[in-house]
């Protein structure tokens, strides 16, 4: 029986070719170097920034990602919807209509056998309607096997308050809410009392030479002008982004929390320990 916490790395949204890339490259080497037993990764970003492939969710699935969550991007491309009706594990934001194509949660074995239970959900402030996370939320715990202790959630949010009341609200009941959507790495990674690991946002894996993962030209030329331009994703200064969460079998309690960001500048020296063990 394993003793150690159950090491699970959550990474932020992945745009474009820039952070497939990197994440391919990375995350083999990661695994071995950080002992991860599971990986998640936010894809809604990851076609061109902006909605999944069935290439490119296959692709993140050879890569070492055990399971991916979506947000208000999931329905961009039509062409994901097989993959969302028939893999177990790739969910829907839980907190839209119950006709939407997809799960709401799911439930994906970490390397020891440990059943890990996902869902990711919308934010309401700034963002399209959607129907309440907090309700949604307690529906899908509802639904969850007992015997499932350990609970990973995305939360995809504008505002920092109502991921921070998420956080509280879910505190205890969850191992984890990290917040996806912004692109933006905050520094509030804590245990909160209940012991649910807390971050408002894990960050961007993908290029930061840019708007949120955009071409500064583009953006700045529609900004000062109002002319449209298309905001293609950027190349420069690729970085792997997110969250590691310790968390104790028995419980789903977490006991520690880190953020990951990892440079291009990296890469190298990962990919020879990688090559090393292989």
């Amino acid at each position: 029986m394993a003793t150690s916490p159950l090491r699970i790395l959550f990474i932020g949204d992945i745009v474009g070719r820039p952070g497939r890339e990197i994440v391919g490259k990375a995350l083999p080497g990661l695994i071995r170097r950080r002992q991860l037993d599971l990986v998640v990764a936010n894809a809604e970003n990851a076609a061109g920034g902006s909605g999944l492939t069935p290439a490119i969710y296959r692709e993140l699935i050879k890569a070492g990602v055990d399971a991916i969550t979506l947000g208000d991007h999931v329905y961009r491309r039509r062409e994901i919807y097989p993959i969302l009706r028939t893999k177990d594990n790739i969910v829907r934001p839980a907190n839209l209509p119950e006709e939407a194509v997809g799960r709401q949660w799911t439930t994906v074995e970490a390397r020891d056998g440990t059943p890990v239970a996902v869902f990711c959900m919308l934010g309401q402030l700034f963002m399209k309607p959607v129907d309440n996370p907090w309700r949604a939320a307690d529906r899908v715990l509802a639904a969850t096997p007992a015997d499932v202790c350990v609970r990973l959630v995305d939360f995809h949010a504008e505002a920092t308050s109502e991921k921070q009341l998420l956080g509280r609200y879910l505190d205890g009941k969850v191992s984890a809410v990290l917040g996806t959507h912004t692109h933006v790495p905050t520094a509030d990674e804590t245990l909160l009392p209940g012991g649910t690991g807390f971050q408002c946002d894990v960050g961007m894996t993908g290029p930061y030479e840019s708007i949120i993962g955009r071409r500064i030209d583009r953006v700045m030329e529609t900004t000062l002008t109002a002319n449209p331009t298309q905001f293609e994703v950027a190349g420069g200064d690729c970085r792997l982004c997110g969250t590691l969460v310790e968390v104790e079998r028995a419980t789903g309690l977490a006991t520690g929390i880190e953020r990951v960001c990892l440079l291009e500048s990296d890469l190298p020296e990962l990919e020879s320990e990688a090559a090393a063990n292989s």
